[in-house]
Parts: C-alpha cells; structure tokens; sequence
C-alpha cells in the first residue's frame, strides 16, 4: 500500500523537525567560500530530518519550466537577479517582497537564514518580520573593507552602517571566528554569536597528491610549489603574493608559484609575471589534486570573514603562510603549521612582515614537511557535522525565544 507522509505529519511524529528558508545570492556551482558553506549547511538539515526551503536568483541562461517555482536542484526557488558588477557569473537578487509572502504565507518558515546582504536578503528580512518569522544572517563577506581596495575607502563608513542596520534587525548575525564577533560587537552589531567553519578532511587530503600534476607544471619532486587559492581581485592583495614569493624564490629558485582561481585580476597578473602557473578555476577532485600536490599555501588577504582557503590547504597538509586574522588566526600557529603574520592595518609594515616571512620560510624547505603534517593533524578536528550541529541549535534558539516573546505579549 502506498502511503504518503504529508508535512504537516511528518512534523507532528517529529517536533523538533525545523521548517526553514534560506536566502542566498551565492550557490554552487558557484565557486567561493559562501557557496560552499552554505550548500554543507542544507546538504546537513536536510540530513538530519530537516525541511530547507533554498531562495536565490536565476543564474545567467537558466530556463524555468513555464509556471514553476522550483529550480532543478531540489527545493529551490529561484527568483529575478542582474548581474552582479565585477564578479563574472554570479548574480545579484532584486526585491521580491510579493512573491515571498506568497510563499511564506502558503508554507511558513519556523526561522529564516539570510546569507547574504544584497535587494534579495533585504527585502526577505522586512517579509520575515512583518510575519513574524526569526531571522538569522550570516557575515559571511567583509564589504566595507573591500571599499579600500577599489579606491573608494571613504565609502567603508556608509557601507558598514548600512550592513550595521541590515544585522540588527536580525534576531542574530553568525560570525565564523571569535575575533570577528569581537568586532563587530565593538562596531555596534548586536546580538552576535559564532558559528565555525568545517572541512571535508577526506576530499581534501595529502593522499591525492600528484607526480603527473607536478609534471605538468614543470617541476619534480625537489622543486618546491608554492599554491594560491581564491579570486584574482584587488581586494585579495596579490601584487603582496607574487612580492612574497619574489623573497622566496631568492633562497630556493626552483621554486613555482601556481595560482587557482579566476577574475579582473587575471589578465594583467598573468602578463606581469609570465613564469607564475595560472590554472584557472578548478573544483571538486581536481581542486583536492592541486592542493595536495603543492608544498606551501600562501594567502596574502587581510579582508576575509573566514577564508575557507586556509582549512582546506591545512586538511591537505601544507603549512600556511597568512596574515594573523580570520582562519588563520584560529587555527595556524607560526613555527608548527606554517607563519602567521601579525596584522597592524598600515600597509607597508604589514607588506614587509608577510614577504620576511616568505623570505624565513625560503631558507627552511625542508621544515615544510614536518609542518605539513601538524597541519593535516588541525584540520582534523574541524568537522563539519559540529558546525551544522552549532546551526540547528540556533535556529531552535531564535524560533523558542520568538515563541516566548510572543506568548508574553499576548499574556
């Protein structure tokens, strides 16, 4: 006999079951750390029980069957969005107020995640509180730090208050570092707590490092690689990377920079620096073959929320070279898995730390393994199914306090 289990039934056996929506301009196969985040964070509800209602704009050229809402990655709503300004493929979703009351009114969500701060995520935050649903947001992406870096620093105020109004109007904002919610707390932003960041410590491994990838790069097994991993932007700090590995490549020769990842940067890096290997974008497998076949990380951003980039190149065991913030500053400790930099916010002292780092590390190849492996050693513990753990329990905190407040009131 065929039965068929309802919602409604299904939440009635199972109580603690959430119905939850999350909103997003960002979703694989978009590459970048927000993506990636978010797609563990559903792929884990969903796992354990939960209902996840995905909402993101319309990618560039995707059709939607005449009359459908859902997109064909399972339960999601895909909704208007333009291009978004010097980030090639990703999208920037517009106001949709209607449609989403339509929806949330059809299907209400015990809580709301907004992961992003753009038209989209403010127009569900003004539906979600008209209706009296909690919200969480996530700061998963520092935009007022990136004014600097296009010319237009005097913006970073303006930008950081109205990111400052957007959060507090959340029921709580989710930082992935202690450091960061120290921060913003000391900006203003209420009501911050932390929310971890995991690795895939079996995709991204020392075991599927490559002879034939090295081979293709043009180097054995003598000749140290040195990786860069994230978007060739301004707001990265590359000309910082190749300086560097310039001081680096003065101890040991045979060294070679590769490079993963693509954006406006790119074509001018790569008539700068023709002997540097730009591979491109590179995701899943392939990407887990790049890390393990390279033997030192460098990560010159100091503008980074997180920096997925840095736990993935751990897992993989490489030590990491990095300024003392995000990631790094959680999880790398200078002399055991890689040099953490200390961060001061003037330019050229932080610029001539982190290339006397590179340079300190030249001398020391081969103290690179024995790093590499206290690296892989950390990355161990960073689990994925703790974070998730970490986002049901706030998701059933914010909806028990709402509950709560709103009993008082009609008490």
């Amino acid at each position: 006999m065929d039965v068929t289990v309802t919602d409604s039934q299904r939440r009635s056996s199972s109580p603690n079951l959430l119905e939850l929506a999350l909103v997003t301009e960002t979703w694989p196969p978009e590459v970048n750390g927000v993506a990636h985040t978010l797609a563990r964070l559903v792929e884990g509800m969903r796992a354990r029980g939960h209902h996840v209602q995905l909402l993101r704009p319309r990618r560039a050229g995707e059709v939607r069957a005449p009359g459908a809402d859902v997109a064909s990655d399972a339960e999601a709503v895909v909704l208007p969005g333009i291009p978004l300004p010097g980030y090639e493929g990703l999208r920037m979703g517009l106001p949709a107020a209607r449609r989403l009351t339509r929806l949330w009114q059809a299907r209400r969500p015990d809580a709301v995640y907004i992961a992003t701060e753009g038209p989209l995520g403010h127009s569900a935050l003004r539906v979600a509180r008209r209706l009296g649903i909690p919200v969480a947001s996530g700061f998963h992406t520092q935009f007022d730090g990136y004014a600097a870096y296009y010319g237009v620093g005097w913006l970073t105020p303006i930008v950081r208050a109205l990111l400052r109004r957007f959060h507090n109007r959340c029921a709580v904002t989710l930082a992935p570092t202690q450091a960061l919610a120290d921060e913003l707390a000391g900006q203003g932003f209420e009501r911050v707590a932390v929310m971890a960041r995991g690795v895939d410590t079996r995709r991204f491994a020392p075991q599927w490092r490559s002879v034939a990838l090295r081979q293709q790069w043009g180097v054995d097994e003598t000749a140290p690689v040195v990786l860069y991993v994230g978007r060739l932007a301004s707001e990265k700090n590359l000309p910082l990377a190749f300086a560097a590995f310039r001081a680096l490549q003065q101890r040991v020769p045979a060294a070679r920079l590769v490079l993963v990842g693509d954006g406006p940067a790119r074509a001018a890096l790569e008539r700068e620096h023709p002997d540097a290997l730009f591979a491109g974008q590179q995701v899943g497998a392939d990407l887990a073959g790049y890390y393990a076949s390279a033997d030192l990380f460098l990560f010159p951003s100091s503008s980074e929320t997180f920096g997925n980039v840095v736990i993935e190149a751990l897992a993989s065991g490489l030590p990491v070279l990095a300024f003392d913030t995000a990631a790094a500053h959680q999880y790398v400790i200078s002399g055991v898995h890689g040099a953490r930099v200390p961060f001061t916010g003037d330019t050229a002292v932080d610029a001539a730390a982190f290339v006397a780092a590179a340079a300190a590390l030249g001398d020391d190849p081969p103290g690179w393994v024995e790093m590499g492996g206290h690296a892989r050693s950390r990355a161990r513990g960073l689990d994925w199914a703790q974070v998730v753990g970490q986002f049901e329990d706030i998701c059933q905190q914010i909806i028990e306090e709402t509950r709560d407040a709103s009993a008082a009131m009609d008490g």
